[in-house]
């Protein structure tokens, strides 16, 4: 079903100069295509195979990997292998919702809680939910240990899901605007959110809006977000696709604390008082994926950049630099196989200091191949 460590071509980018404009507040618009084509040689490798649109990876202790299925499942991979029986299965609700984010206690090692974000039915509608789970000794099982959050909207469309613990321990929850942009705007609502809570699901008395657990908000649907700093976050979110007249223009943000990210009052390069404008926007829709920060040294070049998983556009972003004026950015894996990878959904950095990435091709928006959806580990040439 699965193979461990398979070797495939390596693939070395050129260079290629896309059309942008910089705009005075140092928002990027790249007006054609992507962006340039990577200089930095690359490997890529497929590490997992077999699975059925993979949503969130987390490393335990040891290297096993844990691995949230949309459809319901999550799964082990144990030595390098997917094991064939689920660590634990979940009724969920389907469109772009299901089990999604997936984020280790930062006690995991010694008291094996993990946390999961899923769509679920509840007196006759959808919500979307944080649970918080344990898992077996053995790593073969895992059950619910308790509720952490509830009744985030859900919808068929904008349902976020990420899940990451910050730097201060606590847990952060990215939210979809469930598809009503009014959500975004309303501090009352838990749509259209960067949300933090302490691990055991309460507001921590430092949040920005007393008792709220909101931390930021204007957002659409957000899947993708890393720190820069213990202060600093950079954030993606997904543009419109119709909604007010308006498609394209995902964005790249970099924000703190209580920002309001402006949607739908503003999208793209426009700006509004009090509210955040993206470092770098597409014309086109990408859409992004998850995001992590390079930390390894392996791709020495990479160190302190941003890795974007992106979806329509089926490409892996970097982007090299966030200051006002000076927005530098790149494309790598780009295309369909076999000259590229397709959509590409989770990113982020293992335990070894390599980059992986989730393949989504088994979604019903991409090409499924016969060995399923992929974890791809990324090394320098």
């Amino acid at each position: 079903m699965t193979h461990a460590r398979i070797a495939v071509p390596v693939i070395v980018l050129s260079l290629l100069v896309a059309a942008a404009s910089l705009g005075q507040d140092g928002c990027l618009l790249v007006e054609r295509d992507y962006g340039p084509d990577g200089r930095v040689p690359i490997r890529v490798e497929a590490v997992v195979t077999g699975l059925e649109v993979p949503w969130a990876l987390a490393f335990l202790p040891g290297g096993d990997l844990l691995v949230t299925e949309r459809a319901g499942r999550i799964r082990r991979v144990a030595n390098g292998r997917l094991q064939p029986e689920p660590v634990a299965r979940i009724s969920v609700e389907g469109g772009e919702g299901g089990l999604l984010g997936l984020a280790l206690h930062p006690g995991f090692a010694e008291n094996r809680l993990f946390f999961i974000y899923f769509t679920v039915r509840k007196a006759g509608a959808a919500v979307n939910r944080v649970e918080r789970w344990k898992l077996a000794t053995d790593g073969r099982s895992a059950e619910r240990e308790r509720l952490i959050l509830d009744d985030i909207p859900a919808a068929r469309f904008h349902d976020g899901g990420r899940l990451r613990i910050g730097p201060d321990g606590m847990l952060y929850v990215g939210t979809g605007d469930a598809g009503e942009p009014a959500r975004a705007q309303d501090r009352e609502s838990l749509a259209g959110k960067l949300l933090r809570l302490t691990p055991e699901g309460r507001v921590p008395p430092d949040n920005p809006f007393p008792g709220s657990p909101v931390f930021l908000w204007g957002i659409r649907n957000t899947q993708g977000f890393d720190w820069l700093d213990a202060d600093t976050l950079v954030v993606t979110d997904h543009g419109p696709s119709g909604e007010l007249g308006r498609s394209g223009h995902d964005e790249v943000n970099v924000a703190r604390k209580g920002a309001n990210l402006g949607w739908p009052t503003v999208y793209g390069c426009q700006q509004s008082a009090g509210m955040v404008a993206p470092r770098l926007t597409w014309t086109r829709a990408a859409p992004p994926g998850g995001a992590a920060l390079y930390t390894g040294q392996n791709i020495a070049g990479w160190r302190g950049s941003l890795l974007i998983g992106t979806l329509g556009s089926r490409h892996l972003h970097r982007v090299v630099a966030f200051q006002a004026g000076r927005v530098e950015h790149e494309v790598y894996l780009r295309g369909d196989p076999p000259d590229g990878y397709g959509r590409l959904r989770d990113v982020i950095m293992g335990p070894d200091g390599h980059l992986y990435v989730t393949t989504s091709n088994c979604d019903g928006r991409g090409r499924c191949p016969r060995d399923g959806d992929k974890v791809l580990r990324l090394t320098r040439r």
